[in-house]
Formats: structure tokens, sequence, C-alpha cells
């Protein structure tokens, strides 16, 4: 057991090295990590095919975005080791200091952040552009599950207590607001109300959240021009399919001419620039046409084990008395799971259209670093709960 429990101490390659080790003896989930190389390696493959056309005339480059997207990738995994060698216990202890950071990344982006189609949502540290919105959604999820564990009793007994993250929450969704950026507050608002729900919320709590959320989406949508005009396209987009209604038209054609097989990898049409953020948002209309319905199931199929397997390690955590350990599990489970629906969705034509990118899958610097360090999160949880047990630093006991 000694050797187990310096496991995750030892040098990226040789804990690499361990991570395909048997269920019962291995130092990380075993089902968890094949299912998410196998959506990356999709991911790959995706956004190489997806960004071709746009990355020749851009860039004269055809694999520009595909060596753009394998340099994110690389950042993301060594950022993923690093994680998975540092206790859970120190993100419980410094959710304040994260929580503090994650705002004053929100305050600099608007401050000094970079204009891109009329939104300011990059910072630019030299070379690589950051998003503040993805690691400061990470860092309130850490905030919300220390402060479950602190003031568990409060939150499921007196509305003070429920109420506290909330204000928290709406400081954030102020901020993200004013870049604009509406699908990362609802990304957040809904992982805050799950994980609160969970955590023990009376129902007429939750059900008064839901309705409030709700209108105040509402209301954003109707006084903004903008969001009304992606409301109107969601709800009839071929009124005006030159229009408003372009990116959702030529989305649906793209899983139109999909079918049951697809029209085989690399011959999408409408990734020949008809389809905008054919490589970013909407690659899931690519990966539909060239690999049609079958494709799609796969995909879909692996991301859901994925947020399944996670839920799993987050409900052993909390069964096992580890109570930070399960709130976080259960959050990271929940964002994830949550944006690869809005962005199903929004390709599909189920939602309106949302800046959220398939998460390991879409191109996108900041969000899939963000991720493979939620991703390593996950992994190290498990590593503590079924190698360390109750002996593992949860930093409170749930209930």
């Amino acid at each position: 057991m000694k050797q187990l429990a310096l496991t995750a101490w030892q040098t990226p390659w040789q804990s690499i090295s361990n991570l395909w080790q048997r269920d019962d003896n291995a130092a990380y989930d075993k089902l968890f990590l094949t299912l998410l190389m196998l959506i990356l390696a999709i991911g790959v493959v995706m956004v190489t095919s997806a960004s071709m056309p746009v990355a020749d005339r851009i860039f004269n480059n055809p694999l520009h975005f595909t060596i753009r997207h394998l340099v994110y990738l690389g950042i993301g995994l060594t950022l993923a080791v690093l994680v998975l060698r540092v206790p859970v216990s120190w993100w419980h202890r410094g959710n304040m200091w994260l929580l503090l950071l994650a705002l004053l990344l929100l305050v600099a982006v608007l401050l000094f952040g970079r204009n891109v189609n009329g939104s300011t949502r990059w910072l630019s540290l030299g070379p690589i552009g950051l998003q503040a919105a993805e690691p400061a959604k990470l860092f309130f999820f850490v905030y919300l599950a220390s402060y479950l564990v602190r003031r568990h009793e409060e939150v499921r007994d007196n509305l003070k207590g429920f109420l506290k993250p909330l204000l928290v929450l709406f400081l954030f969704a102020v901020l993200l607001l004013m870049q604009p950026d509406l699908g990362t507050v609802i990304v957040m608002f809904a992982t805050a109300v799950a994980l609160l729900f969970l955590a023990g919320a009376k129902i007429w709590q939750f059900i008064c959240l839901m309705a409030t959320g709700l209108l105040a989406v509402a209301v954003l949508i109707v006084y903004s021009e903008y969001r009304w005009k992606r409301v109107t396209a969601f709800l009839d987009p071929w009124a005006d399919p030159f229009g408003s209604g372009y990116q959702l038209t030529q989305s649906l054609m793209a899983f139109g001419r999909g079918g049951w097989f697809g029209q085989g990898l690399g011959n999408s049409i409408q990734k020949l620039e008809y389809l905008p953020e054919a490589h970013t948002d909407f690659i899931l209309a690519v990966i539909a046409e060239e690999t049609g319905f079958i494709g799609v199931t796969v995909l879909v199929g692996l991301l859901f084990m994925l947020v399944y397997r996670a839920l799993w390690i987050g409900q052993r955590a909390l069964a096992k008395n580890l109570s930070f350990h399960g709130f976080m599990a259960y959050a990271l489970a929940i964002w994830i799971g949550f944006q690869s629906a809005v962005n199903i969705g929004v390709a599909t034509g189920a939602l309106p259209t949302k800046g959220l990118t398939l998460p390991f899958v879409s191109s996108g610097g900041s969000s899939l670093v963000i991720m493979l360090m939620a991703a390593a999160l996950l992994l190290r949880i498990d590593f503590e709960v079924r190698l360390k047990g109750k002996q593992a630093l949860s930093g409170g006991k749930h209930g």
C-alpha cells in the first residue's frame, strides 16, 4: 500500500505508464482513461478534417488548426499530469484563493482583453490566448464544492446558507455578461443548481431557483437584439436561411447529408466554408456529415459513459464520507455533461445557438486545456478514494 500511495508522486512518465494497470491495483481509473483517450483521438481526427479548407485559405497551411490543436492538447496533458500529482485537499484549502483568481481574470479580460467578433473574452499571454471564462468555471466549482462541505447543514436548513454561493455566482454572471458570454453563465448556473440539489437543498428552494434563473435568461434574451434573433432563428431557421438562420440551416443540412453511415471521412461539403465555426462550436455537424448517425451515436455514447463514470466516482467518494471529493466529482461531471448536451442541442437545432465547444472534441485552446485539467482532477479524486479510502484528506465529512 505504501508503494501505491506514492504512485501519484512519481515522475510524469512513470505515472503515465501505470495508468492501465488492473482495476484492483490501478493507480487511476482504467475505464475513464480509455473513454477520455478515445474521445480525444476522435477530436484530433475531426478537427483536422473540419478545419483544412479554412486553414488553407487563411494561413496557406491546411494543417494550421491541427497543429494548434495538438499544441494545446500537449499543454493540457502536461497540466493534467501536474494535477494528478496534487492532493485533492490542496484544492479544498485553496478554494478562496482560486475564487479570487477567477474574479481577477474576469475583470482583467474586461480591462485588457482582446475583442473578437464583438466579444471581449480573451487575454493575450504572448503567443497564447487565454479565455478567462474557462478557468473561472473550474475555480468556481472548486469554491462551490468546498462551500458545500463547510456549510453543508446550513445549506440544507437555512435559506441564508443556500443563497450565499448564489450571490457569488451572480457576481460571476455580471462579469461574464459584460463580455458578453451568456453560454458560460448558463453552464455555471445549471451546474450550481444541480449540485445544490444533490447537497440536500429543499425542493421549494430548487424550484424557486430554477424559475428565477429561467426568468432572468428570458429577460436577457428579450432585451438583447442579437440574442432575440438567435432564438427566433432557432424556432424557424428556414424563415431566414441566409441571415439569422444561416448557421443552423447549414448544420441541419450537414446532418441530413450524413444519413446513417455518412459521406466518408474528409468528404464533408459543409466544412468548405459553408458552415461557420465548423471545427469549433459546430464540429458535431461535420462529424454527422462524414460519419453519419452511427458515428454521432458512438461519440455521444462515449461522452455519456465518461460522464456516468465521473458521477460514479463522486458517488463512491460520498459513500466513503469524502465530501469534498464527492461534490467536486459531481460538479465536474455535471459541467462536462451539461456543456456536451448544450453543444449537441445547438448543432441539431434543439437549442438556440450558443458559443460552447464540445468537450474534448472541438478545437478550442483554453477550453481543451481546462477540460483536461478537470478530467485529471477526477482521476486524482478516484485515486484517493480507492487507494486511500477514509484516510484520504477529504477536508470534511458528508452530512
